[in-house]
């Protein structure tokens, strides 16, 4: 045999990975690497989603796939969580976290604001009822000092508190200032007891929820003239 004939088949070299060489020909397999090359390219072609790609840079960041999985705690029984809201949280990147953040501190700030606010809009409201029940604001000024004066000489000062509180409460006080003649008898310990409201059961009354909040119009006749008996002349 001529050695000259034996030839061996070349070894892949090291730059060229595994699945581009055919190591039975002892050649580069340029069908696999054309086919990887036009794959690559596909890829760089083709521009990112991006959608996508803030979904992956949010999830790194805690932010939960959907606003559906935001766990809001409102044991304050104040309100409770806004699905419109939690959608608005987790558009902007809230973290479950950061969300919860957001509605503690609306209990703790924005409730009580909103409270008071409400407050001042019923007392402007139970102004402008009295302003115009006693015949507009110059009649009004001029009552309500002398209906002040008389109730801090006549009443105990929590009655006249509770009294002053609402619009219908000044009405009966001012009913009350004209049935008495301006002058009501004050009332002694122990008055009123048996067959009438003393101080104590007129305090009472006005602490019952059916005259301050319900501002039922029974159960307000009935210490309007428990005031009366009591005061009366």
């Amino acid at each position: 045999m001529d050695v000259t004939q034996i030839t061996e088949t070349p070894v892949r070299p090291d730059h060229v990975p595994v699945k581009f060489w055919d190591p039975d020909a002892g050649t580069i397999r340029v069908d696999a690497l054309l086919k990887s090359y036009q794959e690559l390219e596909r890829k760089l072609s083709t521009p990112p989603d991006p959608a996508a790609e803030k979904a992956k840079a949010l999830s790194l960041l805690g932010v939960p796939a959907s606003a559906d999985e935001y766990c809001i705690r409102c044991d304050h029984g104040l309100f409770g969580p806004d699905t419109e809201i939690n959608a608005r949280l987790h558009g902007a990147g809230y973290t479950p976290e950061q969300a919860q953040l957001l509605y503690d501190l609306a209990a703790e700030k924005l409730v009580p604001l909103l409270q008071e606010m409400a407050e001042g809009y019923q007392a402007e409201a139970e102004l402008e009822k009295l302003i115009g029940h006693f015949g507009g604001e110059e009649k009004w000024r001029d009552l309500s000092g002398q209906m002040l004066a008389w109730g801090q000489r006549n009443l105990p000062a929590p009655l006249l508190s509770a009294l002053s509180g609402t619009a219908d409460g000044v009405m009966a006080l001012h009913r009350l200032m004209a049935d008495g003649g301006g002058e009501p008898k004050v009332l002694r310990p122990g008055a009123g007891e048996g067959d009438g409201e003393g101080m104590g059961d007129l305090n009472r009354m006005i602490a019952d929820p059916r005259y301050w909040r319900d501002r039922d119009p029974g159960f307000i006749a009935k210490v309007t003239e428990g005031f009366r008996r009591t005061y009366g002349s």
